[in-house]
């Protein structure tokens, strides 16, 4: 699908009208007929025909509070109607803002992510080119919302990836690749590299996988200064079996959705690249599979990491964070950002706190949490805060290590887990982490079976632009 931008709207081919509830009225002079039955609610479409025989699709954008989530109606538009456009479609948009225009770039691009990549018979692709019709100029937004579009359905199509494919060593291929065509350095380290660095915690997840585990360095400079202004840190599991605290089996086809954190954080980092931002983003993605072997870490082992701090371990399972422990550790040892995030699907307690509608945010900085808050809402990839109170500090202790990494306790799982990512931080100011496991990976109305959402990509976009501002 490509995107142009026209001056006039061509009324005698197909085109979409987007339409605010009972507002028909000022577009009644480009429709076929005075009083169509459609009211504008949110992502209704009804189907007219004008004098040509040419298609009119009136699309529903419902009121100011679903202008977050308008690609939604787009992308539902497309998925329903598209099989029947012709090489070339049109969208009104004299009367939509640059805000609303990229979100329908975003829905019509996201409408063409097929998750059926591994099967042996491909669907077609789609081809059409899009006219949006506006007097305003939008050559930025169009470029950008085609480029937000196609990094949603490249980390997509990242998380929904089978493990047998999707290895440590896959990703790092990924990035490598996107390193080389958006300008930016890639460095990948590989297992005898993390021995040496001292990545422990990293490898002693990895053990028991006979495919190894890889640290990924993304790192993308907008300036020609050695500031950076963020990093970030994402949870990179390609496929959890819970290590020898092993997993239910069911629904354990899906944990090759571990990585969703390491997905938007390889994602972003290619996305303002081409975007060409001017701030200095690193990204670190902590891969690594969580296998049973002979060689498999163990409840009751102490190992090391990276920050020099000794770790007992009680629960195999609970190993997203073990990983992450090393990547925040050498960030603030070596890299010294003024921001510091990570983002993981980390653990099944956030899901039951706040199901599938926000992920949990966990940060001592209320003027990062009142951003993040804000942006979520305005980009429909919500975030919610959960508290880091000192409370919680002695579930973590151990008697034989300096900290263990699972509380045991059938209660507050997703704070116990943050408070351990906590320690690693040396209490760095500007600190959040992000728990996206009820968000990046479930069901959809375009899939049959849970898929990944692309959660998280607009999010961190809007928040760099911010740090580009100041």
């Amino acid at each position: 699908m490509t995107f142009n931008q026209k001056q006039q709207l061509d009324t005698s081919k197909d085109y979409i009208v987007p339409i605010r509830k009972n507002n028909l009225k000022t577009v009644k002079d480009i429709l076929p007929i005075a009083n169509p039955d459609f009211d504008g609610s949110f992502s209704e479409h009804l189907l007219l025909y004008g004098k040509n025989g040419n298609r009119i699709y009136l699309l529903g954008l419902g009121e100011d509070k679903h202008d977050a989530k308008l690609e939604e109606a787009f992308r539902k538009l497309c998925v329903d109607t598209q099989k029947n456009w012709d090489k070339s479609i049109q969208i009104y948009a004299n009367d939509l803002n640059d805000q609303q225009i990229r979100k329908a770039i975003i829905g019509l691009q996201l409408a063409q992510y097929e998750i059926g990549e591994y099967k042996s018979t491909k669907a077609k692709a789609f081809t059409s080119a899009v006219s949006i019709c506006t007097s305003a100029n939008i050559d930025a937004v169009l470029n950008e919302g085609e480029l937000i579009g196609q990094t949603i359905n490249r980390i997509k199509a990242l998380v929904d990836a089978p493990p047998n494919i999707k290895t440590p060593e896959f990703l790092a291929k990924w990035s490598d690749d996107s390193a080389k065509s958006a300008n930016y350095k890639c460095t990948v380290l590989d297992e005898k590299e993390l021995e040496s660095q001292g990545f422990k915690a990293v490898l002693a997840v990895g053990k028991g996988s006979v495919n190894k585990p890889v640290v990924i360095f993304n790192e993308y400079k907008g300036r020609t200064d050695k500031d950076v202004d963020l990093v970030l840190v994402g949870k990179g599991i390609t496929f959890d079996s819970g290590g020898l605290s092993i997993k239910p089996s069911t629904n354990l086809h899906y944990m090759k959705s571990d990585m969703g954190g390491a997905a938007v954080v390889l994602g972003i980092i290619e996305l303002i690249a081409k975007l060409h931002l001017n701030v200095n983003v690193t990204g670190i993605v902590c891969s690594a599979e969580n296998a049973v072997d002979a060689a498999s870490y163990r409840p009751g082992d102490v190992i090391e990491s990276y920050s020099g701090k000794t770790i007992e371990i009680i629960d195999t399972d609970a190993e997203g964070r073990l990983v992450m422990s090393d990547g925040l550790s050498y960030a603030v040892k070596n890299i010294k950002p003024k921001y510091l995030i990570d983002i993981a699907t980390l653990t099944g307690s956030v899901v039951r706190t706040l199901g599938y509608s926000a992920a949990g945010m966990f940060t001592h900085n209320k003027e990062m949490a009142q951003t993040f808050s804000e942006i979520g809402y305005k980009v429909n990839e919500r975030v919610w805060p959960l508290p880091l109170f000192e409370d919680f500090e002695s579930d973590l202790h151990s008697d034989i290590a300096d900290i263990r990494n699972f509380s045991g306790k059938p209660i507050a799982g997703a704070i116990n887990a943050a408070k351990f990512l906590e320690a690693f931080t040396d209490n760095h100011e500007n600190w959040m982490h992000l728990d996206i496991a009820g968000v990046s990976f479930g069901d959809s109305p375009y899939a049959k079976m849970k898929s990944s959402s692309g959660y998280g990509i607009q999010l961190f976009l809007e928040f760099i632009k911010t740090l580009e501002s100041k």
